[in-house]
Parts: structure tokens; sequence; C-alpha cells
């Protein structure tokens, strides 16, 4: 297995846990300490080495990992925090997810993100569905688990609401991506 695909999994593991347990503590009426984020997950640096933390806001998807050189081999998918800088840097097909912690379907679809990892091409941006009110207008959005396709001048090109089935492929066919 190539390196890069066993620190994907690893690392999306590890995010799928932090989902689960953050679930686990909402379902029991409980307030989970820290929900992790994908900036927060460890990966490994070396083959039996201790993981270390990552700590950028615009971090990489499953499928990459800090220090691995960008497009190094296909261009891998990439799930990142949305920042102008993150929109301006993605390459490929681009999608906005409007993201709501609060939301049990927008955690679900960053939990099989997470899971199936983005595929190849395509860089999914988490817009906070909550503080992103200019970007929700610009783009029509009103409700959360809502994804928007953007063409190379950041229009929105295809809009899709992934809330009754929030999954990642469902998402890309409604976007006629998939």
């Amino acid at each position: 297995m190539r390196r890069s695909t066993l620190v994907g999994v690893v690392v999306g593991a590890v995010v799928v846990a932090g989902v689960a347990a953050a679930v686990a503590l909402s379902i029991g009426g409980q307030e989970p300490a820290a929900a992790p984020t994908s900036s927060s997950v460890a990966a490994p640096t070396e083959a039996g080495a201790t993981p270390s933390a990552t700590s950028s806001p615009e971090s990489t998807s499953p499928a990459e990992t800090p220090g691995s050189a960008p497009g190094a081999d296909a261009a891998p998918g990439a799930y990142v925090d949305f920042s102008d800088a993150a929109l301006a840097d993605a390459e490929g097909t681009r999608v906005l997810f409007f993201h709501a912690p609060w939301c049990p379907q927008c955690r679900a679809l960053e939990a099989d993100i997470a899971a199936t990892g983005v595929p190849s091409g395509v860089t999914v941006l988490k817009v906070d569905y909550d503080s992103r009110q200019d970007l929700r207008q610009r783009y029509g959005v009103t409700i959360q688990t809502t994804v928007v396709a953007l063409d190379d001048a950041g229009d929105g090109v295809a809009t899709f609401v992934a809330y009754d089935d929030p999954t990642l492929d469902s998402a890309l066919t409604g976007l006629g991506l998939g």
C-alpha cells in the first residue's frame, strides 16, 4: 500500500472516530469538550514514528499529508476549511460545502467525506454556515448541507442540498460531478 494511501486511511479513521465520539456524547445529552476537526488530527510522520498534531486551519485532506509534495502523484482530492486563500489555491473542481457544527446531516456528510475521501481533482471547501452569510447570499444558500460547484471565475454553476442523503457521492452526483 502506498504511504500516502496509508496515511490517508489512518487520518480518516481518526476523524471518523472523533466525529462518532462527538455524536455519541451529543446523543447522551452531554456536550463534548472539544469536537475534533480535520485540522486537529494526527498523522504519522515515518513508519513506526509517533504521530504529531497539525495546527493549520487550512489543513490538507485525509488523502494528503503535511510535508507531502502537492501534485507529486495525481492531484489528490482535498477537504479544507474555506478561506479566500484556500479558494484561490484550490485546483480542479471546487465545491463549497455549507456546514453547521450543530447540524446532524452536516456531521454525517463530513464523516462520509473523511471515510471515503475526496476524488482526485476535486477540492471541497468547508464553509461555516452560521458565520458566512456573505457567501450564503452570494450563492443563494438557505439551508445547511448545501453544496455548490464553482466555475473558474468563482461563480456557482450547480447547487445541491444533501440533507436527505448526506453522502459525498450523492452530493457530487447532485452537482452533476459524480
